[in-house]
């Protein structure tokens, strides 16, 4: 039987997914849940025990197709519109030229050579890489691929032509997609009909099971804090307040978001001694003096590191010490240490903050930094991740820094 090493990588693919198949699917038959179909009924259940072996199947899939593509069909196989924002941005700037035949270059050198930031530039290629086009070999640098060296939907591009640093929410490809350089606030604000149709989007985004609630009430330990005070920033309706407040009898919440947002927002009856709406602006100094905790939830992924600051220091002078701030965000994976399947969806959506809000999905030390940079007596406590989440949790305690 010819070793692991001397099998072509088809092979080697074939034979993974071949096996993780078969453990997938003895599984499932085990426990009576029904195999994935594309039937319009057919509800789809992957364990979470299942998770290193539904990975190697994704992307051992995905190589395999992409390897058994000729290196132009392959750029064409990868066409979506983020894709496509890659692509152009790719030839707009002549980065495959910039980058040597079989030699690399860093992210800064190439940034040098463009209107780009070097940030910017590595978030734009390493969404290229999840389609095979261009790698990074180590750290830092850029190398062909085979798809990246032929190369020779949105207004991204001309926006960062236009502003290349910009961190101004109303700077953005999205702004100029609607013919102005309102931000997409400004947009909302004057088109209920949009407005409405972004927030019935965002429900049935959010109503899928990697971001259930229960990551919320079931991986922290409200508990252990006793009789306490809650701070739901940004919380729109109230629908993690209501949760909690549900399920931890010790636990008072504001709910704070834009007066549109909660002018006409109710508390069921049994809750209203512990649970109430506030009309508040993110940047105006924040008005609950004292509470204990103070959460954010899907909020500074909205805004560039500039005005998160800002509302990071809004925060400050109504913090006690020992006072609690926790954001759930997504968390950004260094590269290549997910399942690729699950990068290229990260990247994407990194790609779609950019051009919608001039923001950006964040890593752990990039939210430690901006903490940091707000106040330095914001101290990251502990790190939550719960297998299945698409959240994260980071619980950061203000300790007030004396001179």
């Amino acid at each position: 039987m010819a070793s692991k090493e001397s099998l072509s990588r088809i092979v080697q693919l074939a034979n993974t997914i071949g096996t993780s198949v078969r453990k997938i699917e003895e599984t499932l038959s085990a426990k009576g849940i029904s195999s994935p179909r594309f039937d319009e009924d057919a509800s789809f259940n992957i364990p979470l025990e299942l998770t290193t072996d539904h990975d190697a199947v994704l992307d051992a899939t995905a190589e395999l197709h992409d390897l058994l593509l000729e290196p132009l069909n392959l750029i064409h196989r990868h066409g979506g519109h983020n894709n496509s924002l890659c692509l152009q941005a790719i030839a707009e700037f002549k980065i495959a030229d910039l980058v040597p035949e079989n030699g690399q270059a860093s992210f800064d050198d190439i940034a040098s050579q463009t209107p780009m930031t070097s940030e910017m530039m590595a978030r734009l290629l390493r969404h290229a890489m999840t389609m095979r086009i261009f790698r990074e070999p180590e750290a830092g640098m850029v190398a062909h691929t085979a798809a990246s060296r032929i190369l020779g939907p949105t207004k991204m591009v001309e926006a960062l032509k236009k502003w290349p640093e910009s961190q101004e929410p109303n700077e953005t490809g999205y702004a100029l997609s609607n013919n102005g350089s309102e931000t997409i606030y400004d947009i909302f604000a004057k088109d209920a009909e949009r407005a409405s149709q972004w927030a019935r989007g965002m429900q049935v985004f959010s109503q899928r099971p990697q971001f259930s609630l229960s990551y919320v009430t079931n991986y922290y330990d409200w508990a252990s804090l006793g009789q306490a005070q809650v701070v739901d920033i940004g919380g729109s309706r109230g629908h993690i307040s209501l949760a909690l407040a549900r399920q931890f009898d010790n636990l008072s919440l504001i709910v704070q978001d834009m007066e549109k947002m909660v002018e006409n927002a109710t508390v069921p009856e049994e809750l209203q001694e512990r649970m109430r709406f506030m009309a508040h602006d993110l940047f105006a100094p924040q008005p609950v003096q004292g509470a204990d905790v103070y959460f954010l939830r899907w909020v500074l992924h909205n805004w560039s590191d500039k005005y998160c600051i800002l509302i990071l220091r809004a925060l400050v002078p109504a913090l006690k010490c020992g006072a609690k701030i926790i954001i759930q965000e997504t968390l950004m994976p260094e590269p290549g240490t997910v399942a690729m399947w699950k990068e290229k969806n990260l990247r994407a959506t990194d790609l779609n903050m950019a051009a919608a809000f001039n923001s950006k999905e964040r890593t752990v030390v990039e939210f430690r930094s901006l903490l940091e940079k707000s106040d330095p007596g914001f101290v990251l406590q502990q790190i939550i991740e719960p297998a299945g989440s698409a959240l994260g949790m980071l619980e950061f305690v203000w300790e007030k820094v004396t001179n």
